[in-house]
């Protein structure tokens, strides 16, 4: 598609049902532990207050539970949850006094350790896109099947920088002593997650304006898509000729940076492009050290890979039903934007009120929700 032309426009999330997210698990529970792991289902709720309810259903302290991701609070999604819970206490007996509206539990299963951020292989979604124009219903899919060929920048997400989309200026406001900042410690985090999410989609700008968003430069830090793994691209000579073409073939991608004191830097252009975002948003990269407890750093592909694409046409016209698993710290929303303008009917406010900014979901602000957990710290 031309760039010089507009996207179609197409509404999404018309309903829960028209947005289903399910969790891909990275293990699965041993069967013993003092841990027990619930994968349900949950309906008009965030992550948080699932969890929430759950634990006070079966009688735990809410504070030693554990998930991988956050899940949209409009949507049908399915995730695993673990919960302290003694070995002691009989399983079944206390599982089956659960009623928690919203709620459906599908396995239950002790584990050893509590499940922890980022524990995922990442999330399948399933779609529907609703009022595209019948001349668009082809456009719209066209982009859609070359994003699953060849991937999409892999920006971060509206719903990531809060409800009125500042929480970038916050932090820099709170890290640079102009106003104070939050006590509470997951809303630090919260607030400079957002600051490093902001910088990494000012790289990918960067990089993408330049046409090298895909692109393996030298000096880049490369992501192996098999293993997660990341390691330095030469300079120059035949591992960069061979770095290069792994890249055209889609086994690797160039990262981006998740500022921290312990970041990986590349070299060359891409360290060029970087060292510049951080001394406009920052100054000294040293300086980060004094702040190593909200985050030490890492790295994020520039590319998304969109794995399993399928689309179909609705059987009634007028829009198209979008499937694909996305890996973890991915947007499906950075997917969607490919092909259309979206606008999300969660979000129509009822009659004489105002529409809500981006990230008025708690769970959206907090990690992009079901869009993807984030891969950072």
């Amino acid at each position: 598609m031309s760039d010089a032309l507009p996207l179609p426009r197409a509404t999404f999330r018309s309903r829960p049902e028209d947005f289903v997210v399910d969790e891909l698990p990275a293990y699965r529970p041993c069967g013993q532990g003092e841990h027990l792991y619930l994968t349900f289902r949950k309906v008009g709720l965030t992550t948080l207050d699932a969890i929430g309810a759950l634990a006070r259903a079966l009688g735990v302290d809410p504070r030693g539970t554990g998930f991988a991701g956050m899940k949209d609070r409009h949507a049908v999604t399915t995730q695993t949850a673990s919960f302290p819970f003694p070995l002691a206490r009989a399983v079944e007996a206390d599982v089956a006094a659960i009623a928690v509206p919203g709620v459906t539990i599908l396995e239950v299963a002790r584990h050893g350790n509590k499940l922890k951020p980022g524990h995922l292989e990442g999330n399948r979604f399933t779609i529907v896109l609703r009022d595209l124009a019948p001349a668009d219903v082809d456009v719209a899919r066209a982009a859609l099947e070359a994003a699953g060929r060849a991937g999409v920048p892999n920006e971060f997400g509206p719903q990531r920088f809060g409800r009125d989309g500042d929480n970038p200026e916050r932090a820099l406001a709170w890290l640079a002593g102009r106003e104070r900042g939050p006590r509470d410690k997951r809303q630090q985090r919260l607030l400079f997650s957002a600051l490093q999410s902001r910088w990494f989609n000012q790289v990918l700008a960067r990089r993408e304006a330049e046409g090298t968003w895909a692109e393996i430069l030298p000096g880049d830090l490369a992501k192996k898509h098999d293993s997660g793994g990341l390691f330095p691209v030469p300079l120059d000579g035949p591992d960069l000729d061979d770095a290069r073409a792994r890249g055209v073939a889609g086994a690797i991608s160039p990262t981006g940076p998740m500022f921290g004191s312990k970041m990986r830097w590349p070299e060359g252009a891409p360290r060029a492009i970087e060292d510049a975002v951080m001394a406009e948003g920052f100054g000294d990269p040293a300086k980060l050290e004094a702040f190593r407890h909200l985050g030490e750093g890492t790295r994020r592909s520039l590319r998304l890979e969109v794995s399993g694409l399928a689309v179909t046409p609705l059987v009634d016209g007028g829009g198209l039903t979008v499937s694909f698993v996305l890996p973890k710290g991915g947007y499906a929303t950075t997917v969607l934007g490919r092909a259309c303008r979206l606008d999300d009917a969660s979000r129509a406010p009822p009659a004489g009120q105002s529409a809500s900014a981006p990230g008025d979901d708690p769970a959206e602000a907090t990690d992009g929700d079901s869009h993807g957990s984030d891969d950072a710290p």
